[in-house]
């Protein structure tokens, strides 16, 4: 190398291993050091693995604390920005990088379902490794993106934009029913329960009709899940059968109305009922788009309103004393009453909507 050449290193020193050096040097520890920069332990540790940026003002504190002068850290901060630019600019990310782009990772995280130690990408890697259960990415792509694609198929086109986000929603669906004790499952058993389950809807509360649900579709074999959709899922409900005697019905209360639950609970329960056991069904936001869906639709629909009540119904008009008395009659929600009215076009679907029930989610 000549003495004009620039000396630029295929690696990078954060400034937080020279504060690292000088405290090990001293015997300090990061407790004793985060009390001399007044500063919780956390911002401290993060100072030291480069993710918090040495201002000016954290310069000076560590001149005072540490030694050197300011300048000297704002241009070790300086260089150490630089050069992770310069080293980013020429690489790729690395296989784990895209596949955690992949994957609604911030929601994971925030809704609890992985704990990475760290937030290097090896750690978080590993972590949603050990969410999804396979050993690497090419077996969670010919896993879970081959399944999608067939479930992809059978129902709305809009899952085709973050399969990923659908994965990990599913995954999180079979790590609940794990934990839901069922009998063998016994479809004539469902089919008797639902006409039980059915009052339910009008139940105001979910934690008043979420449990029983629960503890009767369980009965007949049902471990009913309940998930919220990360960012990029748009999945209202899925069914499979987890093993020979037990049936994942999953939810993600997508819309938050009563309407649109009941309706979605009672679709999937039709899918374990009239198809096969080894198909994955996933609703969306699309229309029927084959057999299978249209059989589901009607099953619920029926369940819901049954047939001989379907040309009263069909006569009711925008009276909203008459859909509550209707609804009543029925023995389902008058939400469930207004979503069937708009679903035939008897009303608009901006009519009628303060008769149904509007849920939240918790903040946990």
């Amino acid at each position: 190398m000549t003495k004009d050449e620039i000396f630029q290193p295929n690696w990078i020193s954060a400034p937080g291993e020279t504060i690292a050096d000088i405290l090990e040097e001293r015997d300090l520890s990061l407790a004793q050091f985060a009390r001399r920069m007044d500063c919780r332990r956390e911002f401290a540790n993060e100072l030291l693995t480069g993710r918090e940026e040495i201002t000016a003002t954290i310069a000076r504190r560590l001149e005072v604390i540490l030694g050197g002068s300011a300048s000297f850290w704002i241009t070790r901060e300086s260089q150490y920005r630089a050069d992770a630019v310069r080293l980013n600019r020429g690489s790729q990310p690395s296989a784990a990088e895209e596949w955690l782009q992949e994957i609604p990772l911030k929601d994971m995280i925030n809704f609890g379902w992985i704990k990475p130690a760290s937030y290097s990408t090896p750690d978080k890697e590993k972590a949603c490794l050990n969410f999804f259960q396979v050993l690497d990415v090419r077996t969670w792509h010919q896993k879970y993106r081959g399944a999608l694609e067939m479930a992809v198929f059978r129902t709305s086109p809009s899952f085709d934009s973050q399969p990923g986000a659908v994965a990990a929603w599913l995954r999180q669906g079979e790590v609940e029913a794990e934990s839901i004790d069922c009998e063998p499952w016994d479809a004539q058993r469902l089919r008797r329960a639902l006409s039980n389950i059915r009052p339910l809807t009008r139940q105001k509360h979910p934690s008043l009709f979420l449990p029983e649900l629960r503890k009767q579709c369980a009965e007949c074999g049902v471990a009913v899940a309940i998930v919220r959709a990360p960012t990029g899922c748009r999945a209202s409900g899925a069914t499979r059968f987890v093993s020979t005697n037990k049936a994942l019905l999953l939810l993600s209360f997508r819309y938050l109305s009563d309407d649109h639950f009941w309706f979605t609970f009672f679709h999937e329960a039709g899918h374990l009922l009239l198809h096969d056991q080894k198909a994955l069904f996933l609703e969306g936001a699309g229309r029927s788009s084959n057999k299978e869906e249209e059989e589901a639709n009607e099953f619920a629909a029926r369940v819901l309103i049954p047939s001989q009540l379907e040309a009263a119904m069909r006569d009711l008009g925008l009276n909203g004393r008459e859909v509550i008395r209707f609804a009543r009659l029925a023995g389902v929600s008058p939400g469930i009453v207004v979503g069937q009215l708009q679903h035939i076009g008897k009303i608009r679907r901006n009519q009628l909507n303060a008769l149904k029930r509007r849920f939240t989610w918790d903040s946990d």
